[in-house]
């Protein structure tokens, strides 16, 4: 059972375990915004419902650029396992300008492509191939991409989610 943990002004944070975000409500650090359908939790002193989502009580600083590191789930996942060449089903990632010519390991160098147009394509760029890319790369964005664990959403989460895309 995870939790989504939103900063004092409603921006989502995190994803944490039920038995991480249960220990913020009873130190009080966090209140319960939303719970789940089930038996409460007895602590020593008090009963406290099971958090689906928590809301810290003092704000918590984040850094102002919480990039996405570039990975190759990532860009798959970005482009919905679709080739960024032929639309096909795509299972590896193709630099747009290849390595050796100094393209960069990044989102808008990096889409999703098919084994089959990977090969094809080779050590070329699209333009020298006389392809048209189907999608224009770039870095995802949202609290889907932002906050760690929140790919697999929890239902009761989504209103939070949505605030912060």
């Amino acid at each position: 059972m995870r939790t989504l943990v939103l900063n004092a002004g409603y921006e989502p944070l995190a994803v944490v375990s039920f038995k991480r975000a249960i220990v913020l409500v009873m130190n009080e650090k966090a209140v319960v915004v939303e719970q789940v359908d089930a038996d409460p939790v007895w602590g020593p002193s008090a009963v406290y419902d099971r958090p689906a989502v928590i809301l810290l009580t003092r704000y918590v600083r984040i850094p102002s650029s919480r990039l996405v590191p570039v990975t190759r789930r990532g860009v798959l996942r970005r482009d919905g396992h679709r080739c960024g060449y032929c639309g096909k089903s795509a299972s590896t990632i193709d630099h747009i300008l290849p390595r050796s010519r100094g393209g960069a390991d990044s989102w808008e160098n990096l889409v999703a492509c098919c084994l089959r147009c990977n090969n094809v394509k080779g050590d070329r760029t699209p333009q020298e191939m006389g392809w048209e890319l189907t999608i224009a790369p770039q870095p995802p964005r949202g609290a889907h991409w932002t906050v760690r664990g929140a790919e697999r959403a929890d239902p009761a989460w989504e209103p939070y989610l949505a605030l912060a895309a």
